[in-house]
């Protein structure tokens, strides 16, 4: 068991479909908690973190499977045909919560995965700590009371003892959500997430979880790509704009679109960027929306450790601050909405209307989201936003959001007379 263990919004998640489902695969980073959150559900472990280890399940992947159920096997990706021996045994012998798979990467060869194994085995997702899991945001807010009663019962202004700052929101920004980085004293935390994302592509051995990825692959020209996804973080940012600013920075003479794309996917497989969805409207509608996905990374700390910013660099470029704290912000919201059975997207149109996020819930409910750092001016241009969001929805005959957030980097919680909740990010939980 381990000490001080900070339970996680995802356990129910986990509980939820381990009574559903024969295996649950629980994919993630490396090092944001997976297997410490795992074993507090199994009841047996077959950790897969030894050359030994991996080439006795390569031999004979039935092996893997021997312990009292639920049965942990951590890291199953470096031996991926257990997958086919998890479904082949379901199939002999169904029981929900048979399996639990941890991984920290996708299998680098899927095509030795013979089986989707749909209604036997699901997924989900863990990412590094939100504010509210690592203590640092007290939660007076939560989306899912705001879903129940559309904020009937919120004060016109809360008096908080919110004392989070500016300062703050830029250091946990370069800090992350990573376990032990939130362990670490506050002056070398940023310092513990730096030495994480140095030790990215790294092989110290080929058990290591990215030894695969990285084999004939130029390390080089993967921390250059990071680096542009990181320079263009929560933005729409098209590969070519990508492959121009690597080009022009003088890094690469050449770069063509398939070799920058093979390593955008492997990053993905890796777990460090994602995009995330654009939102489709009721296809009836006149309104032409954009699918373009937005550029995210797992925590915008791999970001800010790419570009070597510190959290006084942050302070002393506000617009780029803003684009960090978006992707921050997302981070959150995303394991939120999660945990409240929903999901996170983006809205943009061909007029130009945006709104940075939509959280979805399963009766077909959402809420319009703008994110900002805290000014007077970014509020109200974040609450004008949302107000024409909403006119236009119902000018189109569409379903208008349950309740519209301005998610701020801090100050103070409120309703705004036209009915905007604004709230600081350490003010919100699920």
């Amino acid at each position: 068991m381990v000490k001080n263990y900070v339970e996680r919004l995802a356990e129910k998640i986990l509980e939820v479909k381990l009574n559903s489902s024969g295996c649950v695969v629980v994919s993630g980073p490396k090092f944001c908690g997976k297997s410490t959150m795992c074993e507090r559900f199994a009841k047996s472990v077959t950790p897969l973190k030894t050359t030994n280890a991996i080439e006795l399940a390569l031999a004979d992947p039935r092996s893997a499977l021997f312990g009292a159920n639920p049965h942990l096997i951590d890291e199953w990706q470096k031996a991926p045909e257990i997958w086919n021996e998890i479904k082949n045994d379901l199939d002999e012998d169904y029981e929900f919560g048979k399996y639990i798979l941890t991984g920290s990467t996708t299998p680098v060869d899927p095509m030795r995965i013979q089986h989707s194994g749909a209604g036997r085995i699901t997924r989900m997702m863990l990412k590094p700590f939100t504010l509210y899991e690592s203590g640092e945001s007290n939660g007076i807010v939560s989306l899912s009371d705001l879903f129940q009663n559309g904020g009937k019962d919120f004060p016109t202004r809360y008096a908080t003892d919110n004392k989070i700052s500016l300062q703050d929101v830029a250091f946990l920004i370069c800090r992350g959500g990573w376990p032990i980085a939130v362990k670490a004293k506050r002056e070398y935390a940023v310092n513990v997430t730096r030495n994480y994302f140095e030790g990215l592509f790294v092989v110290e051995n080929e058990s290591d979880e990215f030894a695969a990825f990285l084999k004939n692959k130029n390390v080089e020209l993967f921390q250059i790509i990071l680096r542009s996804f990181a320079r263009n973080i929560s933005t729409q940012a098209k590969k070519t704009v990508m492959i121009k600013d690597i080009i022009e920075s003088g890094v690469r003479a050449s770069l063509d679109d398939d070799t920058f794309s093979s390593y955008e996917k492997i990053l993905k497989d890796l777990f460090i960027i994602y995009d995330l969805p654009a939102w489709n409207l009721n296809l009836r509608t006149t309104i032409s929306v954009r699918t373009a996905p937005t550029h995210h990374f797992i925590d915008t700390s791999i970001a800010t450790a790419a570009l070597k910013i510190n959290p006084a660099d942050l302070l002393n470029d506000m617009k780029s601050f803003g684009y960090f704290f978006e992707d921050f912000a997302v981070r959150d919201l995303s394991v939120y909405a999660e945990s409240i059975g929903g999901g996170l997207k983006h809205y943009r149109d061909s007029s130009g209307q945006e709104v940075d996020a939509i959280v979805e819930i399963e009766n077909g409910d959402y809420c319009a989201v703008e994110i900002k750092i805290a000014s007077d001016k970014n509020i109200a241009e974040g609450v004008s936003s949302l107000n024409a969001f909403e006119q236009k929805m119902k000018a189109n005959g569409l379903k208008p959001p349950k309740f519209k957030m301005l998610l701020t980097s801090h100050g103070a919680c409120y309703k705004t007379a036209d009915g905007v909740f604004v709230v600081p990010i350490s003010c919100l939980k699920n």
